[in-house]
């Protein structure tokens, strides 16, 4: 009679040596890469100096990535009619590093701009018609970044050679504002939160009649506290049924937003970015050149934000527990080796576990109830294969969920929502510290 329960433990616990074979057999084939260059936007007024701690600031040099001047008249082409002549300012600094990507969402750092964060830009490039890229936007002196979505997109359409809606360039810009806007009167949090809600509602529930859309309006505030006047309700439901007139994918809107709150995907997502990690492969989702980026190149009181750093900071305490219990188990190999990630991948797959399983075939009832007991002795014929099944499932308890929330960055964001409204109606260079000669020119840039 077949002992079914014994064949699969045994499979169980031959898994993982049958994994890291045909993943090791088909590693080459899994990195996957954008078929795009890197692009590198600067600011038409900045100096040479400022150029060259832009480019140090990306980590990159003008011989490792094309290069666009954007200008005033640039950014005025989608700005003009959306915002203030005084927001719009006159000269332009506001740089960005842009690197398309196959999968992954939408990931953004901005640094020393004022008035937009990195979820603005992040959920604005999204109703562009951009689905997949790395975005670092900044300046080297503090400024609105009104202007940073121009020159963005129009470096996505230079790395990738596509050429990206003017409608939807301008809706994209018409969200950016108005999100502004909005953080201004109830909250950058709130604000984008809000606006955040009311699109995923209507991309993903494909509503285009006026009504339906003032009422996912209504019910986004309503979900976040929030009580809008009514000529916020009308301007928020006009831009949405702007928006819902363009077709977009529902999985990138996902990922976007699933980046902007720093959620993790799901099971077969985390799977599959898991078996890219193991040999090197592009992990569209970890930033990319975001990761290169040197705040030091911009000065001790760079302030900075990031997509990435909701997800980053909910795992903090999961990397700290892992690592606590890394050096108290009989393993102490180095994680970042092959077999290392081999570990890791396991661990991250199942969620990890704080026992090791017991793995002594006595009985059928063995075979379905396993003892989580650390000191029986294992078969020496199984040992290899044990080792590492149980260097697999060996984890902390307080391993977290990656979908809380960050609670810094909030802080950070609500923070910096005080310091936007001030600045409100000047232009980006008000930093105009930067340059005591340049001071009164730079009061109307971006």
């Amino acid at each position: 009679m077949v002992n079914t329960p014994r064949i699969m433990k045994k499979l169980k616990r031959a898994l993982p040596v049958a994994m890291a074979i045909v993943l090791g057999s088909t590693a080459a084939p899994l990195v996957v890469r954008a078929d795009s260059s890197k692009v590198v936007t600067l600011g038409a007024n900045l100096t040479d100096s400022q150029k060259n701690s832009m480019y140090e600031y990306f980590g990159t040099s003008s011989d490792k990535a094309e290069v666009i001047e954007v200008t005033n008249a640039d950014e005025r082409k989608y700005l003009e009619g959306v915002a203030p002549d005084e927001q719009i300012g006159t000269r332009t600094y506001s740089c960005s590093y842009v690197e398309p990507t196959t999968s992954g969402g939408i990931q953004v750092k901005v640094s020393n701009l004022t008035y937009v964060t990195s979820s603005m830009i992040s959920s604005t490039l999204l109703t562009s018609g951009v689905e997949n890229c790395n975005v670092v936007a900044a300046s080297p002196i503090e400024v609105s970044g009104t202007g940073a979505l121009t020159g963005i997109m129009m470096a996505y359409e230079k790395a990738t050679g596509t050429t990206l809606n003017d409608d939807q360039k301008a809706a994209a810009t018409d969200e950016l504002v108005t999100t502004g806007d909005l953080a201004n009167d109830i909250g950058q949090d709130k604000a984008e939160n809000v606006m955040n809600d009311v699109k995923k509602d209507v991309i993903e529930g494909g509503l285009t009649d006026a009504d339906d859309i003032q009422n996912a309006v209504e019910n986004a505030a309503k979900d976040n506290n929030v009580t809008l006047t009514q000529e916020q309700i009308d301007k928020i439901s006009d831009l949405m049924k702007n928006i819902s007139q363009y077709d977009y994918d529902v999985k990138a809107l996902k990922n976007t937003l699933d980046n902007i709150d720093g959620k993790s995907g799901g099971f077969f997502s985390n799977l599959w970015s898991s078996i890219k990690g193991i040999f090197g492969g592009d992990d569209s989702s970890d930033g990319g050149i975001i990761n290169g980026t040197d705040d030091s190149a911009l000065g001790d009181d760079v302030v900075t934000n990031s997509t990435l750093d909701s997800s980053d900071n909910s795992s903090n305490s999961t990397d700290s527990s892992d690592a606590a219990s890394d050096d108290t188990s009989d393993d102490n190999s180095d994680d970042s080796g092959f077999w290392g990630k081999i570990k890791n991948f396991f661990k991250d797959l199942f969620g990890g576990s704080n026992s090791k399983k017991d793995d002594t075939d006595k009985s059928n009832d063995d075979a379905i109830t396993e003892d989580n007991s650390d000191n029986t002795d294992e078969p020496s014929g199984d040992t290899q294969n044990d080792s590492l099944n149980n260097d697999a499932d060996s984890s902390d308890d307080s391993t977290t969920d990656n979908s809380a929330d960050d609670s810094s960055l909030n802080d950070s964001t609500d923070n910096q929502s005080d310091n936007q409204s001030n600045t409100q109606n000047s232009s980006e260079s008000d930093a105009s510290g930067s340059d005591a000669s340049d001071s009164s020119a730079d009061s109307s840039s971006n």
